[in-house]
C-alpha cells in the first residue's frame, strides 16, 4: 500500500468518522445535532475520494450508503 495523497485523504476521512462517533459515545456530540451527520458525510466523502486510487466495490457501496444515511440525518437535524 502506497502512502500517497489519496491514501492520506482516506485516513483523514476515517479519522473524521471515528472522532464523530467517539464524541457521540462520550455524549459530547448528540446524534440529533446537525454536526454529527455532517461529520459522517464529510468523512464518507473523503473515504470515497481515496477509493478512486484503489477501487473496491464493497467499500464504495458502504460509503455511498453511509453518505445517503448521513444526508438523511442532516436533513432531519435541520427540522428540529
Amino acid at each position: 500500500m502506497a502512502l500517497n495523497g489519496y491514501t492520506l485523504i482516506g485516513f483523514a476521512g476515517a479519522l473524521v468518522v471515528v472522532l464523530a462517533y467517539g464524541a457521540n459515545q462520550a455524549d459530547r456530540l448528540p446524534s440529533h445535532d446537525w454536526r454529527f451527520p455532517a461529520a459522517n458525510l464529510a468523512g464518507s466523502a473523503l473515504i470515497l475520494v481515496s477509493l478512486y486510487d484503489s477501487w473496491n466495490w464493497p467499500s464504495v457501496a458502504i460509503e455511498i450508503f453511509w453518505a445517503v444515511i448521513s444526508v438523511y440525518g442532516w436533513m432531519r437535524a435541520g427540522t428540529r
